[in-house]
């Protein structure tokens, strides 16, 4: 047996003599081992000794050699050596990779020296390999607290742990650490702070990190542009590309990807097939990242998509790509996402092996498609096989699936089915059941799913509180999504967009014009949209001049290009101000060519001044569309009634029948006791509605008391009860 005073040597014709001799010490039983450690003590043996230890450990495959080691170890003065402490590290380190982690912190608070920075990092290693970011973070500041220096291996650890938390305050405090120590300028620890930031979405602090480096390598600059493209800057992640180039750095494929990623994120499907064309030209390796990411982009290419992505298709395969997991799932997601079941299905029989991946590639694709029932379909079969449960990204496909064509009931009632089955909802979930509820104004539902978030730690969440916010401001809770609003630590264009549109619907413009103001203030970069909503406000409260100051505020200062719906706007604000000559002048004035919308918006206030010749007029340029909107044709039906005008309104509800166009009815709901009703026109009053029509017959005598003279429709349904009211 060799005696562990020999002298150690790592060399090739001396590494099977050495294993064979410590067979015994990995295949007995603890009880059989009988090297002798206690017998030797004397400090001169002991690098010697803890040499050929740290190499046994560095053997250990199995949880039973590492403990059987161990017990050996704790026999040895070795082991108890004041300066012994990498030995205690070793063991730590194999314990975290076997997955032993109560065994890897029972050796590091048993440890001699608990000021060695192996052992910490050891340790800080351990915890982050399983998950514990939080317990990896406390054991830095708890080894703060001790005295024991950290070092330039110790910082990357604890920065990847705040890298997880994504809290902003933690990760300060840490770079703080790292400039005190004199750490921020190492290479691995820069770089590692440029991921923390990006995480976060403080990209500013990341290009200062950056900006700082003395010195860089290829995986600065990948990380910086990784960073740009989580954050949706494909601008900026396209300028640090260049100038990547122009310092001689050559761009890798990881490059390559994080570029066509951020073109991906920021919706410029377009780009990113030019981009994967030049990544091509100038020499770069297609890796199956990159093919995957250009995969995800051909449904949403303007002009023969289907076609361009079966040429990539066949690229795949010529590369050897094709076999690759996430490509022939992204490959699923192109045929599903585009209609074509026949590619999709085949492709996904063809998986040798699938996985909950590739039962939700087919899923999403086809939600996303529009194909809500065959989603179902296939997240029927998946439960149906017992291999895979459905997860949260399979109900939150099928439940976005019927919610985007407008099947707010099935999706609510998929929801509840999810929580009955266990799975917890995500964040993408709770939004989706939001958007239904407020398209229902289901506000009691809407309320159980805060609660929900609120239990769950959700409701901070910017995708949630976002629709919460919309959820409260379309179902008549204005109060309630200003709280909603104020509370949210960080907001985006989103969020400020939902509060003016609140405002703006319930007739709040002057909260809309002055949220528009801090909104600014703030520093957030108003769109399309949001002039869209204070267009819309100042025209529901007749603040033309506003309205007018705005629209030239939308082109000259932001310098964004006026759409459709803006022009819509205007019309109807103009319009709705009496001023039909100025909006028909405005309407003849647009660079495209107005659509039914536009000429909706000046028939409908031809219909609020009972305006029949200009009337006749706009409903004679619409008659000359594609696709023309019933509600175009009632209104003008409505504006021949309110001028007596009997026949020729009847006139033109049999021209809708003889075209073949139908209206659908309109629908109110009001909740009651915890109940809804919807009422619809052309039905009946709802059984259980009583309350309602004593509430209408009060209304008409307070109104009839106050010397206001109801509409003649209301009269109709009140003395009549009559809710067939187009």
């Amino acid at each position: 047996m060799l005696l562990l005073g020999e002298k150690f040597t790592s060399s090739t014709h001396m590494l099977q003599p050495l294993l064979g001799r410590y067979h015994l010490l990995l295949t007995s039983p603890p009880s059989r081992l009988s090297l002798p450690f206690s017998s030797i003590s004397h400090p001169r043996h002991h690098t010697e000794l803890e040499s050929s230890l740290d190499f046994l450990l560095q053997q250990c495959s199995t949880p039973r050699q590492a403990k059987q080691i161990h017990a050996q170890l704790l026999s040895s003065s070795a082991f108890h050596h004041p300066h012994s402490g990498y030995l205690s590290a070793r063991l730590v380190s194999v314990y975290g990779r076997l997955g032993l982690l109560p065994d890897a912190r029972s050796v590091f608070r048993a440890a001699p020296d608990r000021r060695s920075s192996l052992l910490w990092n050891s340790i800080l290693r351990a915890n982050l390999a399983r998950g514990h970011s939080l317990e990896a973070l406390s054991l830095y500041y708890e080894m703060r607290a001790l005295g024991a220096l950290p070092d330039g291996f110790t910082f990357p650890l604890v920065i990847r742990a705040c890298t997880v938390l994504g809290v902003s305050r933690l990760c300060s405090s840490v770079h703080n650490h790292t400039v005190s120590m004199g750490c921020h300028v190492h290479l691995h620890v820069a770089n590692e702070l440029i991921i923390m930031y990006g995480n976060v979405g403080r990209m500013d602090l990341a290009r200062q990190v950056f900006d700082a480096m003395p010195l860089r390598n290829v995986v600065s600059w990948n990380t910086l542009i990784s960073g740009y493209s989580r954050n949706y800057d494909c601008e900026a992640a396209q300028n640090v590309f260049r100038l990547m180039e122009s310092t001689g750095f050559e761009p890798n494929p990881v490059t390559w990807t994080a570029l066509l990623s951020a073109h991906a994120r920021c919706q410029r499907h377009d780009e990113v097939i030019g981009l994967f064309d030049k990544m091509r030209a100038k020499g770069g390796k297609a890796t199956a990242e990159a093919v995957a990411v250009a995969l995800s982009v051909y449904p949403y290419v303007c002009s023969a998509a289907l076609e361009k992505g079966k040429e990539m298709h066949s690229f795949a395969i010529r590369s050897g790509l094709e076999g690759y997991s996430f490509v022939k799932n992204s490959l699923i997601c192109m045929y599903g996402k585009l209609g074509d079941r026949e590619d999709a299905e085949r492709l996904f029989s063809e998986t040798a092996v699938k996985d909950s991946v590739s039962w939700n590639a087919l899923i999403s694709s086809y939600a996303a498609a529009g194909l809500s029932s065959e989603a179902y379909e296939i997240f029927a079969r998946m439960e149906k096989t017992g291999e895979f449960t459905p997860n949260v990204v399979s109900w939150s496909a099928v439940i976005g699936g019927f919610a985007s064509e407008g099947m707010v009931e099935q999706s609510l009632e998929l929801f509840r089915q999810m929580q009955q089955a266990g799975v917890a909802p995500n964040s993408v979930t709770v939004a989706t059941v939001l958007s239904a509820c407020a398209e229902l104004s289901a506000l009691r539902s809407g309320k159980e799913i805060h609660g929900h978030t609120i239990r769950g730690l959700m409701d901070h969440n910017l995708l949630v509180a976002n629709g919460l916010l919309n959820m409260y401001t379309k179902s008549g809770s204005l109060r309630e999504g200003q709280s909603v609003f104020d509370g949210m630590e960080d907001k985006d264009l989103i969020s400020w967009n939902s509060m003016i549109a609140g405002y703006g619907i319930h007739g709040f413009c002057d909260q809309a014009l002055g949220t528009f103001s801090d909104m600014v203030r703030a520093g957030c970069e108003p769109d399309g949209i949001t002039f869209i909503a204070l267009l819309s406000a100042c025209g529901h409260s007749g603040r033309v001049s506003q309205g007018r100051r705005l629209f030239d505020r939308m082109v000259d200062e932001y310098k964004i290009k006026p759409c459709m719906e803006h022009y819509s706007c205007m019309v109807d604000l103009l319009g709705r101000a009496g001023l039909l000559g100025e909006a028909s002048e405005l309407v003849e004035c647009m660079p495209m060519k107005p659509n039914a919308c536009v000429w909706g918006a000046l028939l409908n206030s031809c219909r609020i001044y009972g305006n029949t010749a200009a009337a006749e007029g706009t409903m004679a340029r619409i008659l000359g569309l594609e696709g023309q909107a019933t509600g175009n044709y009632m209104l003008l039906s409505n504006i021949y009634a309110a001028c007596g005008r009997w026949e020729d309104s009847a006139r033109v509800r049999v021209m809708t029948k003889v075209k073949g166009l139908k209206k659908s009815p309109g629908q109110s709901w009001i909740e009651v006791k915890n109940n809804v009703y919807a009422f619809s026109a052309g039905s009946a009053l709802p059984p259980g509605a009583e309350d309602v029509y004593e509430v209408l017959e009060d209304l008409y005598q307070h109104m009839e008391s106050d010397k206001f003279a109801p509409d003649a429709r209301l009269l109709q349904v009140v003395v009549q009860g009559d809710w067939a009211v187009d």
